[in-house]
């Protein structure tokens, strides 16, 4: 074990969760396919291996730290990206039942493909837009979380993401700094949407100091049939009390 996964690997073990030596090969797995596809196309910014491991998988993880993942079955990642946060998700957590949403077909090409290379089962990639694929009634209202990271604001990811959680689930959403201006800002659609804040938490990434917060928003009732509304209005004119 070389000193990136060794420091990586015992900053989960600071947090609970202990690795096998498999896991940690799927993750080096996964850094080494990420670097060979971003030649390819446009997956991350972020490639120095050590950042990779932080910035991007244990980060990803982080979203375990204040949601108790052994009682999660069904998964939904909301504009995915090159998988974070659900793949790495699905390595420390296999028993994950996960369906991945990207609006772009290149990226769900590159997950289908780790997904195969990872060896990993019960996950589904699927090419659609959000609005779209929450209209599916195999979709809707089907999952215990859902989950989209450095994807929109609040206000609009309320309304892509929270369609497709059961009742009583949650959508828990990955943010930057400053989140308190866009979960005032949330408000209006969160109450739209039925469902109620919970918690926020902020943390700052080992190593790197960058500051993240978690949102997680608890649904309370099953969503309007009107929402979401059609393919690119949530962004253009977001759920918000004027």
């Amino acid at each position: 074990m070389d000193e990136v996964v060794n420091q990586f690997n015992s900053l989960l073990v600071e947090k609970g969760i202990t690795l096998t030596s498999h896991q940690l090969s799927q993750f080096e797995q996964y850094y080494q396919e990420l670097i060979v596809w971003n030649d390819k196309m446009n997956l991350t910014g972020i490639t120095d291996r050590e950042q990779v491991y932080i910035k991007h998988f244990y980060d990803s993880v982080s979203l375990s730290f204040y949601i108790p993942m052994a009682s999660i079955q069904t998964l939904i990642d909301i504009g995915s990206g090159a998988g974070f946060p659900s793949i790495p998700l699905k390595i420390v957590y296999p028993h994950l039942q996960i369906t991945i949403i990207d609006s772009l077909n290149k990226r769900i090409q590159f997950l289908q493909h780790i997904v195969k290379t990872l060896d990993l089962n019960t996950i589904s990639c699927i090419h659609s837009r959000a609005e779209d694929a929450a209209r599916d009634l195999n979709l809707r209202n089907k999952f215990h979380l859902a989950t989209a990271r450095a994807v929109a604001r609040l206000s609009v990811l309320n309304e892509l993401c929270l369609p497709f959680v059961e009742e009583k689930g949650f959508f828990v959403a990955m943010k930057g700094t400053d989140i308190q201006g866009e979960v005032e800002e949330a408000d209006y659609s969160i109450k739209q949407l039925l469902s109620e804040l919970k918690e926020v938490h902020s943390f700052e990434l080992p190593l790197e100091q960058a500051k993240r917060s978690i949102v997680i928003i608890q649904k309370n009732g099953r969503t309007p049939a009107k929402y979401p509304r059609k393919a690119g209005i949530p962004s253009k004119e977001p759920l918000i009390k004027f």
